[in-house]
């Protein structure tokens, strides 16, 4: 018996013994996807009918691109300066690992700028007085310390564990 001939007989057994009766949409002509390639329009179903978000099908650089992207945009639903610094350095840590170890296609993917973050963060914040402190600042300004190397301080950390 050849494989195909094996194919057929298991699908006629599995009709007589009415297992294709009542499937969803029985009766109901095949959607109609003009110009779609039918195989992403199968995938892109499938995803949301497993209610899986298509950003998970994502290669590792084109979901750390929009992370990126993603974090310009929130920035400002940070609660401080602190955070800010937190959630940049850990993206940055990813990335900076993605980018020793790559695997996937060859995207480059930029580090985000820490100070450009913090800028952006400070100009949707509330004004305040003259003399009074930044809130969340955590006082790291003052103390001259740049954040290149804070990063590089947390990459030796990192590279020990």
């Amino acid at each position: 018996m050849t494989f195909t001939s094996w194919i057929d007989q298991q699908i006629q057994e599995a009709a007589e013994r009415g297992a294709f009766d009542d499937l969803p949409g029985t009766g109901k002509p095949l959607p109609d996807r003009e110009g779609e390639d039918a195989a992403q329009a199968w995938i892109r179903d499938y995803l949301r009918r497993e209610g899986v978000p298509a950003e998970d099908a994502l290669p590792i650089p084109l979901k750390l691109r929009k992370e990126r992207e993603r974090l310009a945009e929130t920035v400002q639903d940070l609660p401080s300066e602190q955070a800010v610094r937190d959630v940049v350095g850990e993206l940055n840590y990813r990335i900076a690992g993605w980018r020793r170890f790559p695997h996937g296609p060859p995207i480059f993917v930029p580090l985000v700028d820490e100070d450009d973050m913090l800028s952006r963060w400070r100009a949707g914040q509330p004004v305040t007085p003259p003399g009074s402190p930044v809130p969340g600042s955590g006082g790291r300004a003052a103390a001259g310390e740049s954040a290149r190397s804070r990063w590089r301080t947390i990459l030796r950390r990192r590279s020990r564990d």
